[in-house]
C-alpha cells in the first residue's frame, strides 16, 4: 500500500480522484537472451487502497512490492494510501527477477507525480532495491543491455556493481546508480548519474589457466591425444586406472587452446551473467572449464527448469566440458548430450515455450576401464567379473561413444618415471603448434567453420580425401574394428588435424594410422 501526498484542486482544495499512469522499460531473461518488458503503474484514489502486481510475476517478483514500499519510505518519499496497479507486459511470459524493483519504484513515483512521467520515456532501468533505497546488482545485465541497444533504447540505468559488464555494449548511454535518490535526481535534471566505465580488455589474450602440461610426467600418448584434440576441436575420452592423471590432463586443455576472442568472450560472459557467475568480473577472459559431478541432474547438465536457464553444457560454451567418471553419470543424462555435440546448441521445449541455448563445447571425458578400475593396471589385480565389466561399459551407449573423436588409454606411470623423467614440454610450446594448426584450418575452411571437428560430410569428403593406399588401409580398419559410418567420418577429421599439426596439405597413411589408433581402447572381455 503506497501513500504519497494528495494532489488537490487549486480552486476547491479537494483531493482529486483521477488516476495517474506511468510507464518505463526494463528487461527479463529467457534462456540466455533478454526481452523487453514494459512496466505500467496506475495509481488512483478511487477504490480501496492496495498494491496489485500482475503480468505473470514469480514469487520473487511479487515479493518486490514489499521491498519497493520500504525503499521509497526510507529514501524519504512521503506516502499515503492509494490503489496501485502494476502491470508487467507482455503478460504471457513469466517474470522471475528482482531487477524489476527499480523500474517499478520509479513508475510509482511517476504515477504519484513526484517524478515527471515523461522523464521515464525511452529509459530502461534494472536493479534490486534494498530496504534503505540502495540498489543492488542483479543477474543478466549484459544480455539485457545488449537487447536494449537492439531495441533502440536511449539510456539504460543499472546498479553501480553491474556497470562494468553493461559498458561492454558499445554506443549506448549506460549510467550507474547507487540508490534510488540518485536516479530520481538524474531524471528530474539534477546531478547526472555517472556513465558506466568500460573495463580494460588488453589482458584478454593473456588470460589462461595456470595449470601447465610441464607438470605432467610421462603419458606421451595421452599428451599427444590432448594436443590433437586442441588443434582440431575434437572430443576426447581417456580410459585408465584411478590416479593415472586423467583429470590432470583434462584440466590442462584450456591452457593449450587459442585464447578467447572478444566476441567469444562476450558470448560466454552473457551466459555467466544470466547464471550470476561473473563474480565481479565483467568479462570472461579465459576459456570456461566446467567439471560437473556425476550426480548432476539432466536439467543441471543441459539446462531448463521453470525459467529455462542454462546448465553446465551452456556454461562450458566456447570452452571445455569435463565429465569425470563418465560411466557413473545416469545413462539418460548422458544421452541428452548427443544432439548438442552434433549441433553445438540445445533446444529445450516446455509447456510455456522453448528456448535455444548455446552449447559449443569441447567434450573431454574420463573413465575407469572396469568397475574396480584396475583392468590393465600392472600394480593391482582386476577383481571384476566379465558380466560386471560388460554392464559397466553398457552404461555408455554406442551412439554416444561414436560421437567421441579420440579415445586413448592412460596407463599407470612407473614410480621411477615420475621422479626421474625430464621436465615435460610446457603448455606454451604445445599451444604454439595448436595455434598454427588452427590457422591452417581457418584458411582452408573459413571462419564460419574454422576447425576440422566442425566439418560437415561434404567438407570432410572434400578436405579429407585419401589416396589408394590410404583407402585400402581404412577399409581394413573398418572391417577389423567394426567402425560405423559416423566413426569413419570422425576418424578422417582427426587424420586431417594430425596432418595440419605436421604442416601437410594432404592426409597421409601415417596420419590415418594414428587417427585409427585413437579409436582402439582395450576393454575387459
Amino acid at each position: 500500500m503506497m501513500q504519497l501526498p494528495l494532489t488537490r484542486d487549486a480552486g476547491t482544495g479537494v483531493a482529486s480522484c483521477q488516476g495517474m499512469l506511468a510507464k518505463m522499460l526494463t528487461a527479463a531473461i529467457r534462456g540466455v537472451d533478454a526481452y523487453l518488458v514494459t512496466v505500467e503503474v496506475d495509481a488512483r484514489r478511487a477504490g480501496l487502497p492496495g498494491f496489485n502486481l500482475v503480468g505473470l510475476p514469480s514469487v520473487r517478483v511479487s515479493e518486490g512490492k514489499v521491498r519497493v514500499k520500504a525503499a521509497l519510505m526510507n529514501a524519504g518519499f512521503v506516502t499515503e494510501a492509494r490503489r496501485v496497479t502494476v502491470n508487467l507486459a507482455p503478460a504471457e511470459l513469466r517474470k522471475d527477477s528482482s531487477s524489476f524493483d527499480l523500474p517499478v519504484a520509479l513508475c510509482i513515483l511517476g504515477a504519484f507525480e513526484q517524478l515527471p512521467a515523461s522523464s521515464l520515456e525511452g529509459v530502461m532501468a534494472l536493479g534490486e532495491l534494498a530496504l534503505d533505497g540502495s540498489i543492488r546488482r542483479v543477474n543478466g545485465v549484459l544480455p539485457a543491455v545488449a537487447m536494449a541497444k537492439t531495441e533502440g533504447v536511449s539510456q539504460v540505468i543499472v546498479p553501480e556493481g553491474s556497470g562494468g559488464e553493461a559498458a561492454l555494449v558499445k554506443d549506448l548511454d549506460v549510467r550507474t546508480a547507487r540508490n534510488i535518490g540518485e536516479v530520481v535526481a538524474h531524471l528530474v535534471g539534477g546531478p547526472a548519474l555517472p556513465r558506466a566505465e568500460r573495463p580494460p580488455l588488453e589482458t584478454l589474450a593473456l588470460a589462461q589457466t595456470e595449470s601447465d602440461l610441464a607438470e605432467v610426467r610421462g603419458q606421451l600418448l595421452p599428451r599427444r591425444a590432448l594436443e590433437i584434440a586442441a588443434a582440431g576441436g575434437h572430443s576426447l575420452l581417456m580410459v585408465g586406472p584411478p590416479g593415472t592423471g586423467k583429470s590432470m590432463l583434462a584440466r590442462r586443455l584450456p591452457g593449450i587452446l587459442p585464447p578467447l576472442g572478444f566476441e567469444e568472450a562476450m558470448e560466454a560472459s552473457r551466459i555467466y551473467s544470466v547464471a550470476g557467475l561473473l563474480n565481479g568480473q565483467p568479462l570472461i577472459r579465459a576459456r570456461p572449464f566446467r567439471a560437473p559431478h556425476h550426480t548432476i541432474s539432466q536439467v543441471g547438465l543441459v539446462g531448463g527448469g521453470p525459467n529455462l536457464r542454462p546448465g553446465e553444457l551452456s556454461l562450458a560454451h566456447r570452452g571445455v566440458l569435463f565429465l569425470d567418471e563418465l560411466a557413473e553419470f545416469p545413462r539418460a543424462t548422458l544421452e541428452t548430450l548427443r544432439q548438442p555435440l552434433e549441433e553445438r546448441r540445445i533446444t529445450i521445449t516446455r509447456a510455456r515455450g522453448s528456448v535455444r541455448l548455446p552449447a559449443d563445447v569441447q567434450l573431454v571425458a574420463a573413465l575407469n576401464p572396469c568397475p574396480c578400475g584396475h583392468f590393465g593396471d600392472p600394480r593391482r589385480t582386476c577383481v571384476c567379473s566379465p558380466t560386471q565389466s560388460r554392464n559397466y561399459w553398457a552404461r555408455i551407449s554406442g551412439p554416444l561413444l561414436d560421437r567421441i573423436d579420440l579415445q586413448v588409454e592412460v596407463p599407470a606411470v612407473p614410480f621411477g618415471d615420475l621422479v626421474s623423467a625430464p621436465a615435460a614440454e610446457p603448455s606454451s610450446q604445445v599451444a604454439a603448434r595448436v595455434a598454427a594448426a588452427r590457422r591452417r584450418q581457418e584458411e582452408r575452411l573459413g571462419p564460419e567453420v574454422g576447425m576440422n571437428a566442425r566439418m560437415g560430410p561434404a567438407l570432410a569428403k572434400s578436405h579429407c580425401s585419401l589416396d589408394a593406399d590410404g583407402t585400402s588401409f581404412l577399409s581394413r580398419a573398418v572391417e577389423r574394428l567394426g567402425l560405423s559410418a559416423r566413426a569413419v567420418e570422425r576418424t578422417l577429421k582427426v587424420a586431417r588435424t594430425i596432418a595440419d599439426l605436421s604442416g601437410s596439405s594432404q592426409v597421409r597413411r601415417r596420419d590415418l594410422q594414428e587417427a585409427v589408433a585413437f579409436r582402439e581402447v582395450r576393454r575387459p572381455d
